[in-house]
């Protein structure tokens, strides 16, 4: 897997290069096994806002249709609860069973093992590649850094 290096102020991270990203903080990439099937997780930037992940709760059910900005469930940190909103339109495959057992790999593997939940569909069109999300992230910072964050 090949990474982009984002470095800004006191936040760094290694970025797949590959993958999509939504503005909202999501990546999306499509599953090796089917390629209609996206698995979507936080990015870096978002656990770290959340800090570690206790809880993940899904409110859709399998096969059920969503669409992107749709609250599919919430999920809960040690710093935060949050919505969980989706990135794909389709049909919600399920959650990460993983996330069960240990939440925390939200954190530890958010671009392999720590992925939140899949869908069969397409993701967003307002979704980005790595470089449009390193674009992002460094106007966001910045702003975050202006109003004292």
């Amino acid at each position: 897997m090949d990474f982009v290096r984002f470095k800004h102020a006191r936040f760094s991270a290694r970025l797949p290069a590959n993958f999509r990203y939504s503005l909202s903080h999501y990546w999306m990439y499509p599953e090796e096994e089917n390629e209609d099937v996206w698995r979507v997780g936080f990015t870096k930037f978002a656990t770290r806002m959340l800090g570690e992940l206790v809880e993940a709760r899904y409110e859709v059910k399998q096969g059920g249709a969503v669409s992107s900005g749709q609250q599919i469930g919430y999920v809960e940190g040690f710093k935060a609860a949050s919505d969980l909103f989706c990135v794909v339109d389709g049909a919600f495959e399920r959650g990460n069973p993983i996330l069960e057992e240990d939440a925390c790999i939200v954190k530890s593997s958010p671009y392999v093992d720590g992925w939140l939940y899949s869908v069969k569909g397409e993701p967003e069109e307002s979704s980005v590649d790595v470089n449009g999300y390193v674009e992002h992230l460094g106007v966001l910072i910045e702003r975050m850094q202006q109003e004292g964050y």
